[in-house]
């Protein structure tokens, strides 16, 4: 059974010193009043949340286009300094600039300057590479990250929304020059996208990097807001975020299918679905903190309710098995029998599963 927590419960972000909470306040929907957050609002959650103990605050020169760092900026004015603030460079905020975004070096350092003005501050804490653009020569990147943090204008270097195979890649040549490593990784991570569990989560895992899943309710699928009506052709979508997602195909049967057991496990204990889908990130230990996206200060306070969330050994099974993805190669094919036998012979070896949770493979999974 798993222990309630509370955002004073810091851990340590990957395998740096850093002191986080254990849940992390995305601000994507800050200064978006159309389906986010007007200021006003914005304000009372993010003080809501530094008032509970929070420290960790996510953004990206991106979100609002800067507006949202703005805010951010405003907000720790007189706590800055308590805070850990995490931002991120890649993203072009002017189109018509071939420069304006991208890894590149020029991009970055033109990039961090902007974000430390706009959040009124003279260091970032963790700033992150937001997106892979398959363009720019890893050295080049590093080797920038490392100059900011020699600077002082940032403090650690994470990385988001980028291959395993990169990642890892970037983390050794890291060690190799002595630059700053990566001690976190952005991903999409939640009960209906489990497939970083083949390659990010343990690579992660294994090189001490903090795993930071963003949409841990999928967009609003695990809070039980769709139905399998919402599949049907002649449904009436009057919401104006609902229609689009099932229009795109973003919401499937089996995402439905996996909500209605977060429903179910839901009402057994007494809590919302958003706070069970949030809460079962936190029993993974290669998960450092779940990022928060929320529209409405009712809604960041049921979501910061899932650190009072526990489960039974039977409850973490039975949404194991809802949410199962396949392995594939070459998991599977080294998981079987006969493999193994290959391997080792008569010899029996117990895997090393620790520090990270891994899918039940075939072999495990009941006839």
């Amino acid at each position: 059974m798993t222990s309630p927590l509370t955002l004073a419960s810091y851990r340590l972000l990957g395998s740096s010193g850093l002191r986080v909470s254990p849940l992390c306040l995305g601000t994507m929907t800050f200064a978006q009043p159309d389906w986010g957050m007007d200021r006003e609002t914005a304000q009372s959650v993010f003080d809501a949340y530094v008032g509970a103990g929070g420290n960790f605050i996510d953004t990206a020169n991106f979100y609002s286009q800067g507006k949202a760092e703005e805010l951010i900026g405003e907000f720790a004015q007189g706590r800055r300094d308590r805070l850990v603030i995490a931002s991120k460079y890649t993203l072009n905020l002017d189109p018509t600039d071939p420069n304006g975004g991208g890894n590149h070096r020029k991009s970055m350092m033109r990039s961090v300057e902007a974000s430390l003005k706009r959040l009124r501050t003279d260091y970032i804490d963790l700033f992150y590479l937001h997106m892979w653009d398959k363009t720019t020569p890893v050295d080049e990147v590093l080797r920038g990250l490392d100059d900011l943090v020699a600077q002082g204008k940032i403090n650690y270097v994470g990385i988001s929304d980028t291959p395993a195979w990169q990642v890892a890649r970037m983390a050794t040549v890291a060690d190799l020059r002595g630059w700053s490593r990566p001690v976190a990784l952005q991903i999409e991570y939640s009960l209906v996208e489990r497939t970083v569990e083949r390659e990010l989560v343990p690579m992660a895992a294994e090189l001490g990097i903090g795993v930071m899943p963003f949409s841990p309710v999928a967009m609003g699928i695990l809070t039980g807001r769709y139905s399998r009506a919402d599949l049907e052709p002649a449904a009436s979508h009057g919401d104006g975020r609902k229609g689009p997602l099932v229009a795109a195909g973003m919401v499937t049967e089996k995402k439905i299918s996996v909500a209605e057991t977060v429903i179910e496990i839901a009402r057994e204990i007494g809590a919302e679905p958003a706070q069970v889908a949030i809460a079962w990130l936190l029993t993974n230990p290669a998960v450092t903190s779940p990022i928060l996206g929320m529209r409405t200060l009712a809604q960041y306070e049921s979501n910061i309710g899932a650190l009072n969330v526990t489960f039974t050994e039977a409850q973490l099974a039975a949404l194991d098995a809802a949410s199962r993805i396949e392995m594939g190669f070459p998991h599977d094919m080294l998981a079987s029998p006969l493999r193994k036998a290959f391997i080792f012979g008569q010899t029996n070896v117990r895997l090393r599963r620790e520090g990270y949770r891994v899918p039940a493979l075939k072999e495990d999974i009941p006839a």
